[in-house]
Parts: structure tokens; C-alpha cells; sequence
């Protein structure tokens, strides 16, 4: 009975012990993730309707997170190494349609990309547009943009960022939502007593939804974001190619001319938009790469060395 008891309570210990380290585990993984992803809105979201929180998360065979019906907007933090920080910062919005955001593929993997450049990378999960939990649903994302610019910029110190330094990317809509970012910053939609400058530093688009004129829209993006029979007026003003001005930030694009969800034609007109204005461009089109194919060198020939080869030639990394 004795060594049977022993055995009992040595095998109840060694349980007892496991069961606190893989909580100790789960706890440090916890903070480290409440320390890195902080809430846009620290208290009231502006232009919200009080719901239920009706976020959607799913996990596909890959391990890839995607985020879909979003109210509450958070900016993940990933910092590079300080050895190789270079004070250039970046704010990441995934694409989706707006209809979700693919947040690992065109999110995590992005902000890896860059942190390797000593970049700062700001993950931004922003509010998909939706009559159910917004007032007006046509600006909800670009306020999301909007402040996460302020944000990084109000605490460029405490994250090692230069202020002059601040640029945005987005891929797909959410190439739509950077360059929406990047051509509105002087038509704000949200508070500003502070006069934060809003412009983006410069702008990356991959494989951009731009122009939402029947020809060349994503249909599913313009629908989701503007309604389904906007006017005019609205879809020029949420056009980026018509938005350009001689003030639009440097400007690098990539896309593929196999594209058959977002028409490679809206990264041309764009780029000619921006050689009108007299705004810097570089622009790279591939044959093939299709749509969606994030950090994927396979078809696009390191697009991201491209990049990287852009910034350091305007001085962003060095």
C-alpha cells in the first residue's frame, strides 16, 4: 500500500508540475501578446453602433489567421532587433475585400519581411465596413488608417521610430485602404486637435484595388465599402487614381498582369497618375503571380528585394 501511494502521489506531483509550467507558458504567451497588440481606440470607437463584439476568426489548413466581420480595430507591434533598427516605419493593412483581413499571409509575414530591414512594422486590423456596427460605414477603415498614422507617430519615441519616417502598405483592399490613407490626409475623419500629420512617409501597394469606375473595380471591395449604388461623385472621390496631387508620398507598386480578381490596369493607371503629379513611382508588373500572392517570390521575382532596393535609394533603410 505504501509504494503504491507513493508511486500515486510522486505520479500526482509530476501531473501537478507539468499542469504549472504549461500554464506559466500560456500566461507569459498571454502578456507577450497583450503587450504587442494594443486597442486603436483606448475608449470609445468613433462612428461605432454598440453590438456585440460579431468578429469572426478562422485558421486555414496552413495555419493562416484571417479576421472577418471586425468592429474593434487593434495595432499589433512588431519591432526589429535594435541593432538593426533604422528608425523607418511601416503601417501594414492586409487585404480582404472588405470583406475580412488575411491577416497572417498579408500581415505577420509582411511584418516579418520588413523587421529583417530594421523596418518597425504596425500590423493594422482595421474595422471592416458594415451597416450593422457603423454610422457610416464609407469611412470607418480610413479613420482606422488615419489613426493608427497619429498613433505611431504620437509614440514614434517610445517604439524607436523617426516621425519623418512613417509609411503605409496594403495589399488588394487593403492596397485600396493605404492609398486612400495616402491621398486623403488632408480630409481627415477623425480628430486631430493635436495637428498629428497624417501623411504617409511613402506608400507600397500590392496588387491595389484603386479605381472603382465600372471598369476597372473590384466589385465585392466598392459594394462593401461604398454600397451598391454609390454615386459618382463618391466612387471618384474614393478612387486613388483621381486623388492625386503633387503632395501623394513616393509611391512603389507591384502587381500581376495575370491578375484576374483586381485588374492590373488599376496599378497603371495609378502609376500615371502619379508620373502626372510629378509624384516618385516605381512600379513592378509581372507576368504571372495572380492575385493574393503576399511575401510569394515564386512568379514576382523577390519583389521584396525590389522594394527593399527602393527604399534604401530614398533613404528609408539603409
Amino acid at each position: 500500500m505504501g509504494l503504491k501511494y507513493l508511486a500515486c502521489s510522486t505520479n500526482f506531483n509530476i501531473e501537478m508540475k507539468r499542469t504549472i509550467v504549461l500554464l506559466s507558458i500560456m500566461a507569459a504567451a498571454f502578456t507577450t501578446q497583450a503587450q504587442t497588440i494594443i486597442p486603436l481606440y483606448p475608449g470609445k470607437i468613433p462612428n461605432s453602433i454598440t453590438v456585440p463584439d460579431p468578429e469572426v476568426r478562422t485558421v486555414d489548413k496552413s495555419g493562416n489567421v484571417r479576421y472577418s466581420k471586425t468592429s474593434v480595430p487593434t495595432l499589433e507591434i512588431m519591432l526589429p532587433e535594435k541593432d538593426i533598427a533604422n528608425g523607418t516605419a511601416v503601417i501594414i493593412c492586409p487585404g480582404g475585400g472588405y470583406t475580412l483581413t488575411s491577416y497572417t499571409h498579408e500581415g505577420i509575414k509582411i511584418a516579418a519581411a520588413f523587421n529583417k530591414m530594421g523596418v518597425a512594422a504596425f500590423i493594422l486590423k482595421y474595422r471592416i465596413p458594415s451597416d450593422a456596427y457603423m454610422v457610416d460605414k464609407n469611412i470607418g477603415p480610413l479613420q482606422d488608417a488615419q489613426t493608427a498614422i497619429k498613433i505611431v507617430r504620437t509614440r514614434a519615441k517610445e517604439w524607436g521610430v523617426d516621425t519623418g519616417k512613417v509609411g503605409i502598405i496594403g495589399f488588394s483592399a487593403g492596397g485600396h485602404l493605404a492609398s486612400t490613407a495616402g491621398t486623403h490626409f488632408n480630409m481627415p475623419v477623425i480628430e486631430n486637435k493635436e495637428k498629428t500629420n497624417l501623411r504617409p512617409s511613402f506608400m507600397i501597394l500590392g496588387y491595389p484595388v484603386l479605381d472603382l469606375s465600372d471598369s476597372l473595380m473590384h466589385k465585392g471591395s466598392r459594394v462593401n465599402l461604398l454600397g451598391e449604388n454609390p454615386t459618382p461623385e463618391k466612387i471618384r472621390l474614393y478612387s486613388a487614381n483621381y486623388q492625386v496631387t503633387s503632395q501623394t508620398p513616393p509611391t512603389f507598386i507591384v502587381h500581376a498582369g495575370d491578375d484576374k480578381t483586381v485588374k492590373v490596369q488599376n496599378s497603371i493607371v495609378m502609376y500615371l497618375a502619379l508620373l502626372k503629379n510629378g509624384v516618385p513611382a516605381e512600379m513592378h508588373i509581372y507576368p504571372k503571380g495572380g492575385h493574393g500572392f503576399g511575401i510569394n517570390d515564386t512568379n514576382t521575382g523577390h519583389w521584396i528585394d525590389r522594394c527593399q532596393d527602393w527604399m534604401r535609394a530614398n533613404g528609408w533603410v539603409k
